[in-house]
Parts: C-alpha cells; sequence; structure tokens
C-alpha cells in the first residue's frame, strides 16, 4: 500500500524526501492529489510498511507544513 505524506511548503517536502532516502527508503515526491483535499502542495510517497520511520522523521523534524498521511482507498483519499 502507498502512503502519501503531505506538506504545503515545496522546501520541507524536499528536505523530508532528502532525509527518508538517507534513512534507506524507497520515497518520491509527487503532486498532492486533488482528491485528497489539502489543496495544493507536495506529497512524499512511500510504502506503507515504513510508515513507523516516516512518522518518527516527520515529528522529530516539526515541520510546520506537514498537513498529515494519505492512502488511496477505494479512488478516494483517505487521513489516517
Amino acid at each position: 500500500m502507498t502512503i502519501f505524506a503531505v506538506f504545503r511548503s515545496r522546501t520541507q517536502a524536499l528536505d523530508a524526501l532528502n532525509r527518508i532516502g538517507g534513512m534507506g527508503i524507497g520515497a518520491q515526491t509527487v503532486a498532492t492529489p486533488k482528491e485528497a483535499g489539502c489543496g495544493c502542495g507536495l506529497s512524499v510517497r512511500f510504502d506503507a510498511r515504513s510508515l513507523a520511520r516516516v512518522e518518527t522523521l516527520v515529528r522529530a523534524r516539526g515541520y510546520s507544513s506537514f498537513a498529515g498521511y494519505y492512502r488511496a482507498a477505494g479512488g478516494r483519499y483517505e487521513r489516517i
């Protein structure tokens, strides 16, 4: 399953991507899906198996533009 970490700041999304990659987790930046209802922004897409490690990183960094985690569910995006 794919998880999206949604950011409203391009700079913070790219910083998170670099740090997540530095942890050996495969991730990409993507445009935030409009169906997530978070407006414009970038998301970092990664495998759900890495969620706990990514959550720890995001919490430790205190990203002010972080808007939450979302997953695709039946053609919709739901916050987790």
